[in-house]
């Protein structure tokens, strides 16, 4: 509701200001609701539950009291939920179905991974059965099929191999170690609600870095296909030099059959992606390419062409990780592949949830990928993580429940038992293919297309990361890629955007002149929006800018007395979500300062939490009360009026104006005709 009144502060502001534009016109101003005095002594209390509440899950904060032991049973073990809700006759069949197409498409997929991570393929098999089950029953997400994944592969391969040669005990016994230190960090964030810091990294450094990543892996393969050894590297000029150094070496046979076998994958895949009656191709490939592969070297023999070995029956035995002595020097690398579990995992378990229609905690998923990796360590498992490629199949398959991932474990287990020596007969150049053909997904040069035309800064990072993760390898185009985005973040937080608003003619709407040139301005006023918070990483460059609005810009159309400097400077503060104790008293200074150059500072619709920053902070004294407005059209009525009034002193003041009109009377009269609106309503 609008009340009129006149402006108390005209006469303090200018005293004697008198006549037809005097103190004594009416202005219609919204009052502003000011805070509650006895509110602040419970700031501190209620900053204390604000930080609780966002430590709390956000269904603990509405249900806290309410709920009942089978919902706490739900929120640690999510499968109560889809268990209690079981549609028997609607899930079972697509449950099992899409369960055995993953699950055959696991087995060939993790004896691959287990390769490119420098293991024995066993252990790849051994990393596709324990955490599936135990994820079912701690992981959140319904459709994420977990297991071993190229890009951890690569990682876990590219530190060890600085450590222990690939065919040395120590080396299996680290990688399993990693495993375990990988599922302690994910658990730890997921218990305290990190997951969070993950939205630091734009999507483009993702993009950059998974598109390097690929090449390299495909390029670490090629020694299955060209027939002899190459350097094992995760930089790209190494891995080349190897390759030409040992042209001389090179073997047909696996190039031939590796590249048929890598066009048939190519082939499937596309066909199951792009027809519908075709879908059964995706899940069918990798397994496709093993039966063909291991009957062809039954039937013929090729000496020249390599083949897994033996591989050992069985499940795994119970086993405690062991070298604890190597624990420092693995900790960067566990923190990197959880950082690469948050990004793959929790992103692909979040867009599954949106598609089939439930809610997904991430923190809960990032805590249930940590139970898995913790207990499969104790099993031989190597680090895992969540699936692009079969959690896609998954989903395709018609999965609704994590019974398909208990599905994809049983089959893993009926592998181990029956079907491992089936498996001695395996060329290397199959199982290359398929990791080849798998990553080959990961190549997003469409992203790099795309961000050059949208956004040229999201380019440059895409650039930054993928060279740097191209030429100086993982860790390095990680901690580059990470480094930019977080500096670009800086950037545009300590560099906000900051707008001059004027009037768009005919309303009462203030909008950026350079986004609207036919918004006009007032003479002696300037109206500024800062749209960030204000805190003290960018209180210095608004203080600048603000500070350079004060000087006249003659680009602009203006209106109202003309007067020969600035008298009042209006922010509006919507945008401004914070400001903290920096900004307060920097905020104190200029005010000073305008005082000194005699400027009048108002403040248009500040929210309540940072109202009552500034009441607490004896900023709203300070200023002043009536400085205070809910709109920025009725901070501009007020301090017109003053200007009017200023003039109208100015006028009495020097004898040349006697006999001349008024400067806001011949404005009037110019701007009457085009607008048919006062300038003060």
């Amino acid at each position: 509701m609008e009340i009129s009144y006149a402006s108390s502060s005209a006469k303090d502001f200018a005293a004697g200001g008198s006549g037809s534009g005097g103190g004594g016109r009416q202005v219609k101003v919204i009052p502003l609701r000011h805070p509650d005095p006895s509110s602040a002594s419970s700031s501190l209390l209620s900053s204390f539950v604000s930080l609780l509440a966002f430590l709390l899950p956000p269904r603990w904060r509405t249900k806290f009291k309410q709920m009942t032991l089978l919902e706490w049973m739900e929120v640690f073990i999510p499968c109560i939920r889809w268990i209690r809700t079981y549609k028997w006759r609607e899930y079972l069949q697509v449950d099992l179905m899409a369960g055995l197409t993953v699950g055959i498409m696991l087995v060939p997929q993790a004896m691959s991974y287990a390769k490119l991570a420098g293991l024995q393929p066993i252990y790849g098999l051994y990393s596709g059965f324990v955490p599936i089950f135990i994820y079912a029953i701690f992981g959140s997400s319904r459709q994420l099929a977990i297991g071993p994944v190229a890009l951890v592969s690569l990682l876990v391969s590219n530190v060890l191999a600085d450590i222990a040669d690939s065919s040395s005990e120590l080396y299996t016994e680290l990688a399993i170690l990693l495993a375990l230190m990988v599922g302690v960090l994910e658990c730890i964030m997921g218990l305290l609600r990190l997951g969070w810091i993950i939205r630091f990294i734009s999507h483009s450094v993702i993009s950059g870095f998974t598109t390097a990543s690929a090449i390299v892996i495909s390029l670490s393969q090629a020694k299955y296909f060209l027939g002899y050894s190459i350097v094992r590297s995760s930089k790209i000029i190494p891995l080349i030099k190897s390759i030409v150094a040992g042209a001389s070496q090179f073997s047909w046979p696996p190039f031939v059959m590796g590249s048929i076998i890598l066009a048939v994958l190519l082939v499937m895949k596309h066909l199951g992606k792009t027809k519908k009656k075709f879908r059964f191709l995706r899940a069918a490939g990798p397994l496709t390419a093993v039966v063909s592969g291991t009957v062809f070297v039954k039937v013929f023999h090729p000496s020249s062409i390599s083949v897994v070995g033996e591989i050992p029956q069985g499940l795994p035995k119970f086993s405690v990780p062991k070298e604890f002595s190597y624990l420092k020097s693995l900790i960067p690398t566990a923190f990197l592949i959880t950082g690469v579990a948050i990004l793959e995992s929790v992103g692909i378990a979040k867009a599954l949830a949106a598609k089939n229609g439930y809610e997904l905690d991430s923190n809960q998923e990032l805590f249930g990928l940590g139970v898995a990796n913790v207990c499969g360590s104790f099993f031989s498992i190597y680090p895992t993580t969540g699936s692009f490629s079969r959690s896609a199949v998954n989903h395709e398959s018609g999965a609704k429940t994590g019974l398909s991932g208990i599905v994809m474990g049983i089959i893993m287990g009926c592998a181990l038992l029956f079907m491992t020596p089936l498996f001695t007969d395996i060329p290397q150049c199959c199982l290359a293919a398929i990791v080849i053909s798998a990553v080959m997904g990961l190549v997003d040069y469409d992203e790099a297309i795309f961000l050059w035309h949208t956004d040229q800064k999201d380019f440059l990072l895409w650039t930054i990361t993928f060279l740097t993760t191209l030429f100086f390898g993982i860790e390095i185009g990680v901690l580059v890629g990470v480094g930019s985005s977080l500096a670009f973040v800086i950037h545009e937080s300590a560099n906000p955007h900051i707008a001059v608003l004027g009037r768009l003619p005919g309303t009462t709407v203030y909008r950026n002149i350079q986004q609207y040139p036919e918004a006009y301005t007032y003479h002696g006023i300037v109206i500024v929006r800062i749209d960030a918070p204000i805190y003290f990483a960018n209180i210095s460059y608004i203080k600048e800018r603000l500070q350079e609005y004060e000087i006249d810009d003659e680009g602009t159309m203006k209106r109202g007395p003309e007067v020969e400097k600035i008298y009042f400077v209006i922010i509006e503060m919507a945008p401004v979500t914070y400001i903290d104790s920096s900004a307060i008293q920097a905020l104190k200074d200029l005010y000073q300062e305008y005082q000194t150059r005699g400027i009048q500072l108002a403040l248009a619709n500040p929210n309540q939490k940072v109202l009552q920053t500034l009441a607490s902070s004896g900023v709203l004294e300070l200023i002043g009360k009536e400085w205070y407005f809910v709109r920025v059209h009725d901070a501009v009525q007020v301090c017109l009026q003053h200007v009017q009034n200023l003039k109208e002193a100015q006028k009495k003041v020097d004898p040349t104006m006697k006999n001349e009109p008024s400067i806001f009377q011949r404005t009037w009269k110019q701007n009457n005709d085009d607008l048919k609106e006062p300038l003060i309503v």
